[in-house]
């Protein structure tokens, strides 16, 4: 048993308690931000990506540049970059930083968003075009001799990259809800994310995509990475008490129309991740041990929202509770980025760790 931790990077100090509406990016805050994670025991950090927001190669090139052991894991969508561009991009920043990238595909799961960037394709064949653009790179980043591609969205003929993964190829991850995202994850993928869900509905979704696994003839199974937003405090009221002052300021910034994520007037989202979560949410406040759906409400589910309410040790407990049904990467983020990346650190991930050696030790001893 094991688990690594993945964080999300931010290029300024603007958030979703205190949005700054096109703030530039903050050298020294970006610096800071990403030395925080590598000292206190990230192992990968998120760049994102949205038709609006910076470009996630520069940012990741530059959080690679002032950190040591820290991943980065940059945000694809496919229409943004050719393949053989991607390639050699994804394989120049993993040599120049001794193999700490990885890659994870956004297939697009809003035909509006898509289409600021001109992309008009509908769902299906977005993911057709992703599921080319994972062959393509794979065989870029092993191919010693040069190659032809004829796809439907993809053809080219003699290409060959010189710039190879520091070791032979860069994890490829995959997310999403749909039937498409299981096959294309479980088929394809090292890595599969999902958005935080109750533990029935998480376990669910895993034998979904290990199912696809099987059916592609795979001897191994994608890592399953799981997405929080936990809110902590000392005891567990005062992170209750803490957790509805979130909610009240992220509804007080959306009905203000600040809101970084969601606009008030904002339709049902189409994706159906974001709709698995409202789903849930109907069903009520609190699921399991402390996993909150009133901030997947406050935000119209727009992206990973679900919040893990309470004390370093309910978190934690939490946190093991997935990572016992096989989520081994945990990605968690709060609302005050720096800060709560901070109390992360000192005091979530080492009582997961340790939790997990704890359940290490009971297993060599029934074993014994």
């Amino acid at each position: 048993m094991s688990a690594e931790f993945i964080s999300i990077s931010f290029p300024n100090a603007s958030n979703d308690l205190n949005p700054i509406p096109d703030a530039p990016v903050d050298p020294s805050y970006l610096e800071r931000y990403s030395r925080a994670l590598d000292d206190y025991g990230f192992n990968y950090t998120l760049l994102p990506y949205s038709s609006a927001s910076f470009d996630p190669f520069t940012l990741g090139a530059t959080v690679l540049a002032h950190t040591k052991n820290l991943k980065i894991i940059v945000a694809l969508r496919p229409n943004t970059v050719y393949p053989t561009v991607a390639a050699k991009s994804l394989a120049t920043l993993d040599q120049l930083s001794g193999g700490r990238v990885v890659v994870h595909f956004i297939a697009g799961g809003s035909d509006e968003e898509q289409a600021r960037e001109g992309d008009f394709l509908n769902k299906e064949e977005r993911y057709e075009r992703q599921e080319e653009y994972i062959r393509i790179l794979r065989q870029a980043w092993t191919s010693k001799e040069a190659f032809d591609f004829e796809g439907k969205h993809y053809q080219f003929k003699g290409f060959r990259s010189a710039v190879r993964p520091t070791n032979g190829t860069i994890p490829i991850s995959v997310g999403g809800s749909s039937d498409a995202a299981y096959r294309i994850g479980g088929t394809h993928g090292d890595i599969f994310g999902l958005w935080g869900e109750p533990l029935k509905e998480t376990k669910e979704q895993i034998d979904r995509v290990y199912a696809e696994a099987a059916k592609a003839g795979r001897t191994d199974r994608p890592r399953i990475w799981v997405t929080f937003r936990p809110i902590v405090a000392e005891t567990d009221d005062l992170a209750w008490q803490k957790a509805h002052k979130v909610v009240d300021r992220l509804n007080d910034n959306r009905e203000k129309g600040l809101s970084l994520r969601t606009p008030l007037s904002a339709p049902r989202p189409a994706n159906v991740g974001s709709q698995r979560l409202l789903e849930i949410a109907s069903r009520g406040d609190v699921h399991d041990r402390a996993l909150w759906y009133p901030t997947v409400t406050a935000t119209n589910a727009a992206g990973a929202s679900t919040a893990l309410v309470g004390s370093p040790r309910t978190i934690a407990d939490s946190i093991l509770d997935y990572i016992d049904l096989g989520c081994d990467l945990i990605s968690i983020r709060g609302y005050d980025n720096f800060n709560d990346a901070i109390d992360y650190g000192r005091y979530i991930l080492p009582l997961v760790r340790e939790g997990i050696r704890e359940r290490e030790g009971t297993k060599k001893s029934a074993a014994a």
